[in-house]
């Protein structure tokens, strides 16, 4: 049911990493990306009337960062990363790092994980509506983040579709992509589109 919701709705994405170096960027990685089953069962939440009341539950708020992608990872069934951050400080290290982090519960086959997980937050600034159909999120991890790691998946989030009193998200959209050393040297851009039919 939740495949044929959004390929019924025509949902589509697309991502863009660039590495940044003394404000030039170098286009690292150009590709789709997978759209899985999570954002087709918060829709059928939303329209079944069966979630949250609360139409900010639904946004597309947060992200996580990944060591262990590969290409088998990248599954309608996916839930969550195959080896993502589980840690604040692996986000935002011991500098002055741009990243916000918070901590959630996470949706996995319909069944709320029993502990929370570390996620990173997309400020609502930097969540820009490209047309009437397409939405993008662009995603900075500054020079002094990440520091240290090879970083090869990426995840955005909903926020808490269900409603839940301990906020539980689920998984949207995944992506693998080749790795990157990460390192003090640069700051890393993730440019994140979505789009409807």
């Amino acid at each position: 049911m939740f495949k044929s919701l959004v390929d019924e709705l025509g949902i589509k994405g697309h991502l863009t990493i660039h590495k940044v170096v003394n404000g030039e960027e170098e286009l690292l990685f150009d590709n789709h990306n997978i759209i899985v089953s999570g954002f087709g069962w918060t829709l059928a939440n939303l329209y079944g009337k069966e979630g949250s009341d609360i139409i900010t539950d639904y946004q597309i708020d947060r992200f996580k960062l990944g060591l262990s992608g590969h290409a088998g990872a990248e599954a309608f069934s996916a839930t969550d990363l195959s080896g993502p951050l589980s840690a604040a400080y692996q986000y935002v290290g011991t500098g002055d790092s741009n990243l916000d982090t918070l901590t959630a519960k996470r949706w996995s086959n319909n069944v709320a994980t029993a502990s929370e997980e570390v996620f990173a937050r997309i400020p609502f600034s930097k969540v820009t509506r490209v047309d009437d159909r397409t939405v993008r999120y662009t995603i900075l991890v500054d020079e002094n983040s990440c520091n240290g790691l090879t970083l090869n998946e990426i995840g955005l989030f909903i926020k808490n579709p269900k409603g839940s009193s301990d906020e539980t998200s689920v998984l949207a959209a995944y992506r693998y992509f080749t790795e990157i050393s990460k390192s003090i040297d640069f700051a890393i851009v993730f440019r994140w589109t979505i789009s409807f039919g």
